[in-house]
């Protein structure tokens, strides 16, 4: 089911994937440079409605417009301001996610709509090749339990470099940024995404 959301910053759109039977919603967001078709994103909605978990995948405005070009952070995090309410219209808890750019999104303005927690996926720690431009702030400030899935080579930051926190972080063997793993590694890419998608069913079930 598609839904169209009018925000500040535009038109959004939500696909909707639902469980029958849901105890929570997963809102999820793309990245700066891609959609929801992004290989993570679809395959947590084609999984985890199974596990009682309705997943909702979230366009920004400025990508339903067609443009290619990311707004700056303030806009993104108005846009999902605006957005909030769809998703806690089914008055469940709401964990608010993304990818990429979309995770930062989540880790900020998580804590004033009320963030059931936050689900981080590829959470660009720093641009590629700069690791003293660190975002680890927003991260950290949360406010709300927290789930970073990172590949193990993603050039924005590998498991490694992240500071301790109080957060969980599930790497993702081989991946880079999109989770896209070589033909030469000891994983297949669909081994890598069934580690994304059990690991984060295991937390959402943990979380109560």
């Amino acid at each position: 089911m598609i839904e169209i959301v009018e925000t500040d910053a535009g038109t959004a759109r939500i696909t909707w994937h639902k469980a029958k039977k849901p105890a929570l919603v997963l809102a999820v967001s793309h990245g700066a440079g891609g959609g929801v078709e992004a290989r993570d994103l679809q395959a947590l909605a084609h999984a985890l409605p199974a596990r009682g978990v309705t997943v909702a995948l979230v366009e920004q405005p400025w990508r339903v417009a067609g443009r290619k070009v990311a707004p700056a952070p303030k806009t993104l995090d108005a846009a999902w301001r605006g957005i909030w309410p769809a998703l806690a219209g089914m008055e469940l808890p709401v964990i608010s996610g993304g990818r990429s750019a979309g995770a930062r999104v989540a880790c900020r303005t998580a804590a004033e709509l009320g963030a059931h927690a936050v689900l981080a996926l590829s959470f660009p720690l720093h641009p590629p090749g700069k690791p003293e431009k660190s975002r680890a702030e927003e991260l950290l400030g949360a406010g709300v339990p927290t789930l970073v899935v990172q590949g193990g080579n993603d050039p924005f930051g590998r498991p490694a470099e992240f500071p301790p926190g109080d957060f969980e972080l599930i790497e993702v063997p081989y991946g880079d940024h999109g989770f896209a793993v070589s033909k030469r590694a000891e994983i297949g890419q669909e081994r890598a995404l069934e580690l994304i998608t059990a690991g984060v069913a295991q937390w959402l079930a943990s979380l109560g």
